[in-house]
């Protein structure tokens, strides 16, 4: 697992093969504008992101696919981490559509070709 901040698809697609072959596990906290990949499991990232000065209701779990990049396919939001009745969020998706825009602008900020 590792933070970043700059990312190439082909990185992403090995990370991928590696661990559950088209998907890349990721959590974003969208106060720090940070991007962590590369875990078992969210809730390894958000205990990792928590341990490190983050707070629980800026953190969302997706899924990213590499071979999807550049569609809507490409963010998956898909996590037992999102499930927050106490912020609204009664799903693994992420319901709040601020909170996926930003979720969105922060990985294409980090993600490219």
């Amino acid at each position: 697992m590792k933070v970043i901040n700059d990312i190439t698809v082909s990185e992403l697609s090995e990370m991928a093969k590696i661990m559950y072959g088209s998907l890349v596990k990721a959590d974003v906290d969208v106060a720090k504008k940070i991007l962590i990949v590369d875990m078992g499991m969210h809730a390894d990232g958000e205990a990792y992101l928590m341990e490190n000065g983050s707070k629980q209701n800026d953190l969302w779990g997706i899924n990213l696919h590499p071979s999807d990049y550049g569609t809507d396919d490409f963010i998956e939001f898909d996590s037992m981490i999102n499930i927050r009745p106490s912020q609204g969020n009664v799903s693994k998706d992420v319901l709040d559509p601020n909170k996926k825009k930003q979720i969105i602008e922060i990985v294409n900020g980090i993600v490219h070709d």
